[in-house]
């Protein structure tokens, strides 16, 4: 038998687990036609005060978060998010009365949260006029100090030399402000780096400008527009302001909104999920990273940098982030809680899930795959998430609903139903699956998927379990 024969008979064999799996779940595969990509993403987020100022585009929107809290009635209580990200779900939960409280491991993300609660309940009249003569006036150009700008390996070279130039002089001038405004300009700047840099996000690295001199991907790439420093950064200021409240009364919420209390947790969800109180949640609405090779430190680069993270910090943060690029090592899940032996159990037992680990196995041991990291990926991913599945378990109410927002994937040609096996994970660790809602809009797979196994469109997901 051939190593196609064999590829074939293998893939046969995951789409009769997978078809079967689906007859397990036929009546909770739903079409929601409600559950537009937009709303699952950071698009709805675009025209919108306060959620539009940093454009994080793993983001879902503050739409999605409102839609499920009304669907479900929450009204009290407190949202738990394990993958915070930006705070959407936390600000927005926080918004409508309910506390929140939120896990995010990436200093973007926590810079993110920390200067939305700042601008929300520290800001002073006097901070609002000093960010006023910031959008009014280039401050940084009344100075001949300069501060020299973080800068790691992958982002050396990312800007034009006269907004180099303008940017050390912003990081100096800057220093001059109390630590409340200091942190609002640094905000700001996150806001915009990418937008007068020669780099794109481009999902797992970042993309360079061919006028930056380096080789970018097999032809030269050209991101368009450029901005320029002074006008990127005092529209950047003037789009934050316009979006607070009057100078008498700064803040993101008028107050007669009664908003809830939030609290972000620093780190790993692996980590601090199980120091988390049990049956104390009202809600889990969350969106991790989904199996897709994305490296978060890469295309975030920019900002870690800026934030002062260094290269040892930056290898850090890869294996510390759940498993969803071709360098995460394995983890030790037991040392890391020895309760977890229930979760890796259903994730060992988890037919479907085993079926294309053997498949990706043995396509790295054909020589098959584009990078042999791709099994150790697939499998932390699902492992991890089964802890993380547990974890959620144990924190929620009885009877509280889980959220999640997901997109299935595909490898060597194997569709991988991360929604089914997830949710199969999910019935095993102490949820009901009471919806599993589909858009009514796949997503592609990759030109490179298309071009040797043809074109096949991939489900994206809201997941809603129940806590039994």
């Amino acid at each position: 038998m051939t190593l196609l024969d064999v590829q074939s008979k293998t893939l046969i064999e995951i789409d009769q687990l997978d078809q079967a799996l689906a007859q397990h779940f036929n009546d909770k595969l739903v079409v929601q036609t409600a559950l537009t990509r937009s709303l699952v993403s950071f698009q709805a987020n675009k025209t919108r005060p306060v959620y539009r100022w940093y454009k994080y585009k793993e983001a879902f929107s503050a739409a999605l978060v409102e839609y499920f809290l009304r669907q479900y009635k929450i009204e009290r209580g407190v949202l738990l998010d394990p993958f915070a990200g930006s705070g959407v779900a936390l600000f927005a939960a926080t918004a409508l009365g309910l506390d929140a409280e939120g896990i995010e491991l990436l200093p973007i993300g926590q810079q993110i949260i920390a200067t939305k609660q700042l601008l929300e309940s520290a800001f002073t009249p006097e901070d609002f006029a000093a960010l006023q003569r910031w959008a009014a006036t280039p401050v940084w150009e009344l100075t001949d100090e300069r501060a020299r700008l973080p800068e790691l390996r992958i982002t050396r070279g990312a800007y034009p030399a006269e907004t180099q130039d303008a940017l050390e002089h912003y990081l100096a001038a800057y220093q001059q402000e109390n630590e409340r405004v200091q942190a609002v300009l640094r905000f700001a700047l996150l806001c915009v780096l990418e937008s007068m840099s020669y780099t794109r996000k481009d999902g797992q690295y970042l993309r360079w400008d061919y006028r930056a001199g380096r080789k970018s991907g097999k032809k030269p790439f050209d991101k368009g527009e450029i901005l320029r420093f002074e006008p990127a950064i005092r529209e950047k200021l003037q789009e934050i302001l316009s979006d607070l409240t009057p100078p008498a009364q700064p803040g993101l919420f008028p107050d007669d909104v009664v908003s809830g209390k939030l609290i972000l947790h620093n780190g790993s969800c692996l980590t601090l999920l199980p120091h988390l109180p049990a049956d104390h949640y009202s809600v889990v609405l969350t969106s991790p990273p989904y199996c897709n090779r994305y490296d978060y430190t890469r295309t975030y680069a920019l900002e870690l940098a800026l934030l002062g993270v260094d290269e040892a910090g930056l290898r850090k943060l890869r294996q510390d982030m759940l498993s969803c690029t071709v360098e995460n090592r394995a983890k030790d899940l037991l040392k890391l809680n020895p309760q977890w032996s229930a979760a890796i159990a259903a994730a060992d037992e988890q037919g479907l899930l085993q079926a294309i680990l053997n498949y990706l196995n043995a396509q790295k041991t054909a020589g098959a795959l584009n990078n042999d990291g791709i099994p150790r990926m697939v499998k932390g991913y699902f492992y991890e998430m089964a802890c993380v599945i547990a974890e959620c378990a144990r924190v929620l109410k009885p009877g509280a609903p889980l959220v999640m927002v997901n997109d299935n994937v595909r490898y060597a040609g194997a569709s991988i139903s991360v929604d089914m096996i997830l949710s199969a994970l999910a019935e095993r660790l102490g949820f009901c699956v009471e919806n599993i809602f589909v858009l009514p809009n796949g997503k592609g797979n990759s030109s490179q998927q298309m071009g040797m196994h043809g074109r096949e469109v991939l489900r994206k997901c809201v997941y809603v379990w129940v806590k039994e």
